[in-house]
Formats: structure tokens, sequence, C-alpha cells
């Protein structure tokens, strides 16, 4: 089922059976209202739902992937007990460390929002780490973030983020800064290994990894290395036989004892052309701002100094690929560099991390506690107004600029 943003349809399962969207259970006797969502329902027992407006779109599908999917998951099951009964320390005792790679709208997401759920219900705490900094399902775009599963997604507002772990790149295609990338997957690695080794349930539990939709070049260097700095044991192909072949042969070097799994595409899984995928963006720095229609938020727009903050961009800003100058020239920009900037126009509606770091050489090193948006520049004053998810002092005064920008009033 599809419908547009402002129109609404509610489900709701009858007393017969039941029925789950995405891994979560539909409540029994309650009705879920949904708003400008694109789901599937499906029974595995056999459910009558009642759908009360009218969705944009709404069909029942002849032939789905749910068997192989939920296979996977039973796999990963087994590998989760096996790793719980394992010596604590021993590297027997860590779960399945799972990458989900795939071209652009392949059902990447949903197959990870799928094994989470159902790995929830089983009774363990998988972490999901989401690298697809052009979509952002756990927080803004252009972020590398991690968070533990306790309980499955909400069905209409997704998993609850209220702890996540997020480091933030600032563009919305891992090409545009691949070193900054690959930095920061490996430290998003190194400290879910420091959690696992001091948990042993988290250590059984594993990691699920949505990953973006880039697979050629470049792209698939950077998916290697993804698969190498998180040490995934599983990997699972979505749709394309082309990018299975490849990393059959590849991992045979790169790690020969992953275990490698094609899984067919979800046919409710459609493509989305490049405005909509800029749309959606946008819609999910406001969801961050103003809350999900099932739950508003009230930010608060706040005018401080310019001088009680300092903004830096990681990276020489933009410059030419290495194909545009001349033979046998290299580019001199250093893309882990930090940048100090002064306040400028530039900044207008530019999304902005507030950085844990407590000193400026600390910044590419520490995590991130939120995000501002720029709403105005007074230079001759010297302040910035900034819309913030929550009022009051901000948690640091060092903030990140990346690429991105929101249209938001």
């Amino acid at each position: 089922m599809a419908t547009e943003a402002e129109t609404t349809f509610t489900l709701q399962p009858l007393d017969d059976g039941s029925a789950e969207v995405f891994g979560t259970e539909l409540p029994r006797g309650r009705s879920v209202a949904l708003a400008g969502h694109k789901l599937a329902v499906f029974t595995w027992e056999g459910c009558k739902v009642t759908v009360q407006g009218e969705p944009a779109v709404m069909y029942v599908a002849d032939e789905t992937p749910m068997a192989a999917y939920v296979n996977a998951h039973q796999t990963l099951n087994q590998r989760r007990e096996e790793a719980s009964k394992a010596a604590p320390g021993s590297a027997a005792c860590r779960g399945p460390v799972v990458a989900v790679l795939g071209p652009t709208d392949s059902g990447k997401s949903t197959l990870c929002r799928l094994l989470g759920n159902w790995a929830v219900r089983s009774g363990w705490q998988p972490v999901f780490v989401d690298l697809d900094v052009g979509q952002g399902t756990i927080t803004v775009p252009g972020c590398l973030a991690a968070l533990p599963l306790e309980q499955p997604a909400d069905v209409a507002d997704g998993w609850s983020a209220d702890i996540p772990l997020v480091f933030y790149y600032g563009h919305s295609s891992p090409g545009e800064n691949p070193q900054l990338f690959k930095t920061l997957c490996d430290k998003l690695a190194a400290l879910l290994a420091r959690r696992a080794a001091a948990d042993p349930r988290a250590a059984a539990s594993g990691v699920l990894i949505n990953t973006f939709g880039w697979v050629d070049g470049l792209g698939y260097e950077l998916q290697k290395h993804i698969i190498a700095a998180f040490q995934c044991d599983v990997v699972l192909v979505m749709e394309q036989d082309r990018l299975h072949a490849t990393l059959q042969q590849d991992l045979k070097t790169l790690s020969p004892r992953t275990q490698l799994v094609k899984l067919p595409k979800s046919g409710g899984a459609v493509k989305r052309e490049a405005d909509e995928r800029r749309a959606a963006r946008d819609g999910r720095i406001r969801e961050y701002f103003y809350g999900p229609p099932s739950a508003p938020l009230q930010p608060a727009t706040q005018t401080v100094r310019a001088a009680d903050l300092a903004v830096y961009r990681i990276g020489s800003g933009p410059r030419a690929p290495n194909t545009a100058l001349p033979l046998g020239a290299v580019s001199l920009a250093d893309p882990l560099r930090l940048q100090n900037l002064a306040p400028s126009l530039e900044l207008l509606q530019c999304l902005l991390a507030v950085s844990h770091a407590p000193t400026p050489e600390a910044i590419l090193s520490s995590n991130v506690a939120g995000f501002v948006l720029v709403k105005d520049v007074d230079t001759a004053r010297g302040t910035l107004t900034l819309t913030c998810p929550a009022a009051g002092q901000l948690p640091g005064r060092y903030l990140v600029l990346g690429s991105l920008r929101s249209s938001i009033d």
C-alpha cells in the first residue's frame, strides 16, 4: 500500500489471525493510522485486515520473497544461539555481522527492518547500523549511525532512536569524500567491537548493516571496505547477479570465511527518481525537527553569538576530480583537514552537526549530539539564528558543516 503525505488511511487486523508490517505485528483490536507511507502487510497463517481511507496504491501480490527472508532470519538466529553458548571473549561468541548490499531501491532497508524486528521478537538485541548516507533511517541523512534494537519498530514511526551512536559525514553520497567515509566506518566499527567485547549478549546478538546503493567502481570498493572494517561474516545481496558474482570472487581473498547469499527483490520495491530522493531527504530532516505526523514536536529557535560557536568543515570543500587535473597531477587537497569557517551567508539553510568533541582536534574522532539548522546569519551583529530540536544551551560549541541543506521553514 502507498499513500501521499497529506492523506491518511488506517489498518486494523480482525481477531481471526495475525498480520505484520515489515516484521512488526499489527496490534489486534486497535487501528493504526498511516500517512505518507509505502508498506506491505503480510500474514503467515491468514488474516483479514480492514482498511479505512483511500491509499493511492493498493494490491495483493501473487508472489512474495518472505519465505527466503525468514529462512535467512532463522539461519542468523541459529548462529546467535551458537554464539551465546560459546566461551565469553572467544571468537566463537560473536554473533552474525550481516551486511546487506544491493543497487538503489532494491529493498535493502526493508530487509534490515524485517531481520531486525524478527530478531528482537526472538529475544535478541542486535545493533542496526545505517551507512546509507543518502537516506537516513536512524537519524538525518549524511550520517553513519548505529542503534541497539530493544523492541520492534513502530509500524508508523519506525525504530525509536533515543540512544543512537552517530557520526556526521555531511554528504548524501559516499563519493563526496570517500576517505572521510572510510575513516568514520573504521571508528564506528571499532566502537561496536568494544561494545561486543564488554557484553556477551550484545556480541551474540550480532549486527545488521544497511549499505548505500552505489555498487560500481568506487562505490563497490567502499562496499568492500565496509565488509572488511566491520568483519562481516554474512553478506546478503539483493537482486543483482553481477554484484553477487563479483563479490563471490573477491571475498575469496578479502574475507574467505564470509558467507554470501543472494536474495530476491520484493515486488513492492520501486525505483525512485532523483527528485523523489531529494524530497525524501528533506522530509527526514523536517521529521527530525518537527517529528512524525503521529507525534509532532515543537522545535526551538534561538539566536546565539557567533563567537560562542565554531563551525568546521572536514576536507577542503568542493574540488575537481583527479580526472579533471593535468596529466600526471594529483589533488593536494586533504580530505580530512579541518577548516574553520567564519559566519557568512553560505551557512543559510545548512544542517550543522553539534559535536561532542572537547577540542577542534577531536572532531574527527567524536560522535555528534544532534543537529541544528541555520535560519539566519547577521554578520553585522555577529549572530546566528538556529532551529534546534529543543530549547536550551547547545551540548557543544563545535559545529560540523557538510553539503546538506534544507528548505524547511
